[in-house]
């Protein structure tokens, strides 16, 4: 049966700046390892006949320092609000079994560092994007509005290959606490994506 989901997307990694895997995963990112923390806020959607709307999932790599690698070590937070059945069909999206953007990344993934319930608050306003899960994610990205850019808009990656769109609002760190899954790091790069839309 077919699935749609859509929302807002925000992500922070170890990487300096602007994240080298985002322009391609065969960059090597800029350190030793890239550990990144990806949050999909998800406002509406309807997976096999379940309404996931209003739910939030997360996810915590550590990757080689070139992504294409694999051998990923990959941990995902499931929204404590989530009804066991949503719980379950939100799972079966995020691990690609239904087929969407993850299915590509699956091949990647060499150890599952398994999947958690866990309350997940996520606020954003404007320019401002912030998750905390439980006691392990704490951070705060802000998108980047260039220097001498007397509009505000902040600046955008076009043409990118990755699950969230292929336009992504590059952003910063501004607070960061995560150590979840065993992986433990501190944000520096960050991007966005106001409107992330999947179907299958």
């Amino acid at each position: 049966m077919a699935w749609r989901i859509a929302g807002s997307y925000f992500e922070t990694c170890s990487c300096d700046v602007v994240c080298p895997c985002t322009a391609s995963l065969s960059f090597g990112a800029t350190h030793d390892r890239c550990m990144v923390t990806l949050v999909f806020n998800v406002h509406s959607g309807d997976v096999e006949g379940v309404d996931v709307g209003g739910l939030t999932v997360a996810a915590v790599a550590d990757t080689p320092k070139v992504m294409t690698d694999g051998n990923w070590r990959l941990g995902v937070f499931i929204d404590a609000a989530a009804t066991n059945e949503q719980a379950e069909k939100l799972g079966a999206v995020f691990s690609g079994a239904l087929g969407g953007p993850m299915e590509a990344l699956g091949p990647l993934i060499g150890e599952n560092l398994g999947v958690r319930r866990a309350e997940i608050e996520v606020r954003e306003e404007g320019l401002s994007h912030a998750v905390r899960i439980g006691d392990e994610v704490d951070f705060e990205i802000e998108d980047i509005v260039p220097f001498g850019v007397e509009s505000g808009q902040p600046v955008r990656l076009t043409g990118v290959f990755h699950p969230a769109g292929s336009e992504l609002t590059v952003a910063h760190a501004t607070r960061s606490s995560i150590d979840a899954f065993g992986v433990s790091y501190a944000a520096r790069a960050a991007f966005s994506n106001s409107q992330f839309s999947w179907a299958a």
